[in-house]
């Protein structure tokens, strides 16, 4: 039987390749983006990324919206059936010192990349536990291991997705489920490399590997998780930073 995902923050580039892998390892997947899109949007997308549209379905929510989340999940489960991976990859950045930054700007961050794991996940961690199979992976960050200057919010957030994960992996083992992490470093996408050239020449230096990670390279990580391969993995944190930060 083919296997369904639902992966979060779907047109981004890593939920892009992230959506690119699993549909190649023949999964069905459900690209979840904003609600702000549309159905022009996703075909421009499928087309733009070469996917298969007859593997893909759009689903466009406000994932800070814990009952439109709700609502929408039991809809998908009662057509699909059987959810077996749940890729929580949307995020946002709001990027300035503490001391200037805005609730505003603190409230945006942590709702879109931290509480967004509660209002995707209750939903769907109920269904797998009671299919007695699931895989949840949740897309953190290196500065969520390391911090950083200028993210206080952003670190929290991807900070707290660690700690939500190791928690949650617990309740799901009995039932099948498995729960991990994988916190990608500073990745080419079309966010970074909007960047000045000399910032990235600096970030480039701080990382032993003296490179970018590709967003390929996050999407094969997260398609290892997704397998039977790693059936015995729960509450790990798998690091693609280049060696920029070792735990």
């Amino acid at each position: 039987m083919q296997k369904t995902a639902i992966v979060t923050g779907a047109f981004g580039g890593i939920g892009t390749a992230i959506v690119q892998s699993l549909v190649e390892n023949h999964f069905f997947v459900i690209a979840v983006a904003s609600q702000r899109r549309t159905q022009a949007d996703f075909d421009q997308w499928l087309n733009e990324a070469n996917i298969n549209p007859k593997q893909v379905q759009a689903t466009f929510l406000d994932v800070t919206d814990t009952q439109a989340c709700k609502l929408a999940l039991d809809d998908l489960i009662e057509e699909h059936q059987h959810i077996d991976v749940l890729v929580n990859n949307a995020g946002i950045t709001r990027d300035t010192t503490f001391k200037k930054m805005s609730i505003e700007q603190w409230r945006e961050v942590i709702d879109t990349n931290l509480n967004s794991l509660f209002n995707m996940t209750q939903p769907l961690f109920a269904h797998m536990c009671a299919q007695k199979q699931g895989r949840i992976i949740n897309i953190s960050s290196v500065n969520g291991q390391k911090g950083q200057f200028g993210q206080a919010n952003y670190a929290a957030a991807k900070a707290g997705m660690i700690g939500f994960s190791k928690s949650l992996a617990y309740e799901g083992a009995r039932a099948g489920v498995t729960v991990n992490v994988v916190a990608p470093g500073y990745t080419e996408t079309p966010m970074v490399a909007a960047m000045k050239p000399e910032v990235l020449d600096n970030i480039r230096g701080q990382v032993p590997m003296q490179r970018l990670a590709t967003p390929e390279e996050v999407a094969k990580a997260v398609r290892f998780l997704a397998s039977d391969d790693a059936a015995y993995i729960t509450g790990e944190t798998l690091a693609l930073n280049g060696g920029l930060y070792m735990n």
